[in-house]
């Protein structure tokens, strides 16, 4: 009798340890991002503490991403979840419900200031097409705020608080490596700022495929003319083509610029009408796959400075 209370004593002991060890950390925390940017921005704060799936990877396009049952059964067994916030997952509320989660959700744009913009909305008719007038059209707060590196910081802030809280026993690892990690985004930020004040400032002038490069513009003073607006679901109509069409030939805009999760045919009309060129792909929406020109959020904004340099600097 003594010796099987010892035993379950025992037994006991253990399953308590192996529980107390998890909870001490020994466990990943299960981190779920809604897209590849965010992902790569959990992960250099997480480190080997948290394990991530991404809910739009690579050279997706979250503003029309259609989550699935998997992604459903992914966020259900997560311990957090991380989002951009400010409109940009317009299916997350969807996702959410579906896959019954009751985590913390952690906003990255959180304390972020956003820019507003000017949402067209589609022409109705031939009539109201002929007089130029616009329906449907809004104010909308633009969410791809993560293309100003000031925000970025914000954005690491957010997650680090968020992993701190979900486990306090990581506090130390997280805090120093978003610590880490805030370094470089500083460092990247000064030479941005460095390599668009080295262009002339009559070139600092640019039309992209998708109206996502807002933040990037004020932050370093340049003039962004889109065709399309803040999501990738409107589309430009003739009427709006033929304005930027103009307004390329009137004002000598040197350079187009196509996003990584576009359509190219637009930009190829319209740098075929103006005579413009085509400054190659800026990444926007989403990071390159691992063996592309942009994989982490620091690589994407070296890539387009340098593609926006060797496009407009003569």
């Amino acid at each position: 009798m003594t010796s099987g209370l010892i035993r379950f004593g025992l037994a006991l002991a253990v399953v308590l340890g192996v529980a107390s060890g998890s909870q001490a950390g020994d466990a990943k925390v299960k981190a779920v991002a809604s897209f590849s940017i965010v992902d790569d921005m959990v992960k250099n704060v997480g480190g080997d503490r948290v394990e991530v799936i991404t809910l739009v990877g690579p050279d997706g396009d979250a503003h029309v991403f259609s989550p699935t049952p998997t992604d459903a059964k992914a966020l259900a067994q997560a311990d957090i979840l991380f989002v951009n916030g400010l409109g940009f997952e317009g299916w997350m509320q969807r996702l959410e419900t579906s896959s019954g989660f009751k985590g913390p959700v952690v906003v990255a744009s959180t304390g972020v200031k956003p820019i507003e913009m000017h949402e067209e909305g589609h022409h109705h008719g031939d009539e109201d097409d002929d007089k130029g007038e616009d329906h449907d059209a809004e104010e909308v707060s633009d969410p791809h705020a993560w293309q100003s590196l000031a925000n970025g910081k914000l954005y690491v802030a957010n997650i680090r608080d968020g992993l701190i809280a979900v486990d306090p026993a990581g506090r130390a690892i997280y805090e120093a490596n978003a610590a880490k990690y805030l370094d470089a985004i500083a460092k990247e930020e000064t030479d941005v700022k460095a390599a668009i004040a080295k262009l002339p400032p009559e070139r600092r002038r640019i039309i992209t495929s998708h109206d996502a490069f807002g933040y990037f513009a004020s932050a370093y003073g340049l003039e962004v003319i889109a065709p399309e607006g803040v999501s990738t679901e409107s589309e430009a109509s003739a009427q709006d083509v033929a304005k930027i069409i103009r307004q390329i030939r009137a004002e000598k805009i040197p350079a187009v610029f196509l996003e990584n999760i576009s359509d190219r045919r637009l930009l190829d009309q319209i740098a075929s009408e103006t005579g413009a060129k085509i400054g190659g792909t800026l990444y926007f929406d989403a990071l390159s796959p691992p063996d592309g020109p942009a994989p982490t959020y620091l690589d994407m904004f070296r890539h387009n400075v340098g593609a926006l340099a060797a496009a407009l600097s003569s």
